[in-house]
């Protein structure tokens, strides 16, 4: 056998056991992107009767990271009665994996009793309402129903189990502190800033007679004058950062994924309405002032 043929033979078994190496990584990738790599559910014991249900969730939140803040369940039921029910309910944000217990109001017990349940369908989806992030999942009826009336682990001991960060903040990225829109008072003691808005200072500035009556409040300026408002509305682009509820709450209303304005809401503290604008990052919140 000539030197070309075995070094041609050798050759071809290398390329073989390289083809073979990688085939097997590559499938040893997939069973543990498959077995630890994707979203999960649990379905848990509730420490409440009535309309609760209780799940735990994990995901990568650092390879897709979202803010979930929604859990929904269809049921799908084309040969029973109802033919189809959804139910849904927000709570808290969580960006990591988390266990929680969500009240799902009575339509989760129609969705329970349904005629035909057996053959239905069963699909939960867990929401991102501000990433518009989707994770789902379906199931036929008889398991569904066998997981929420069979789990016996609950939402703490999930959490426990799986080590999971409970002091973990919800609040959205862009989080603003509460201001407040007149500065507090200037403290009387300890070091002062000479300035012509200082009222301890104020009769040295030209225009203030040092002593006189309301030398302080003239050097400070007039007080600001309120306003009535004729119109308040909410652009798009809201980052539901709380800012605006914080300072006007009979106004305004965050929900999961926007503001809006509540219903009746009064229009007669302009100053606090300009305040709540002017503190919003996005600068959604527009209003005319009444004439």
């Amino acid at each position: 056998m000539s030197t070309s043929l075995i070094a041609m033979g050798v050759a071809a078994f290398l390329v073989i056991n390289l083809v073979v190496g990688l085939a097997a990584l590559s499938l040893l990738f997939g069973t543990f992107e498959t077995l630890f790599g994707k979203p999960k559910i649990t379905l848990l014991r509730s420490s409440k009767s009535g309309n609760i249900f209780a799940f735990g969730f994990k995901w990568n939140s650092a390879k897709e990271p979202a803010a979930i803040d929604n859990i929904r369940l269809r049921l799908f039921n084309p040969f029973g009665s109802p033919t189809q029910v959804e139910v849904s309910k927000p709570f808290e944000q969580k960006k990591s994996s988390f266990a929680v217990e969500v009240d799902m109001g009575p339509g989760f017990i129609d969705l329970l009793g349904a005629k035909g349940f057996d053959n239905a369908l069963i699909q939960i989806e867990v929401v991102s309402s501000k990433d518009g992030v989707v994770f789902q999942f379906e199931m036929k009826g008889p398991k569904f129903k066998k997981l929420v009336f069979d789990a016996n682990q609950t939402v703490a001991e999930y959490i426990a189990q799986n080590n999971l960060d409970t002091k973990k903040t919800s609040k959205a990225v862009n989080d603003i502190p509460t201001r407040s829109f007149i500065a507090d008072t200037v403290p009387g003691k300890g070091p002062q800033l000479k300035l012509a808005t200082n009222p301890v200072f104020a009769g040295e500035f030209a225009g203030a007679s040092a002593g006189a009556p309301g030398a302080a409040a003239a050097a400070a300026g007039p007080a600001a004058q309120n306003f009535k408002i004729a119109k308040v509305w909410i652009e798009p682009g809201c980052i539901v950062c709380n800012a605006c509820e914080d300072i006007y709450k009979d106004v305004f209303e965050v929900l999961a994924d926007t503001c809006i304005i509540r219903p009746n809401a009064p229009l007669d503290d302009g100053l606090r309405m300009q305040e709540a604008a002017e503190a919003c990052p996005v600068e959604v919140i527009k209003y005319t002032v009444a004439s």
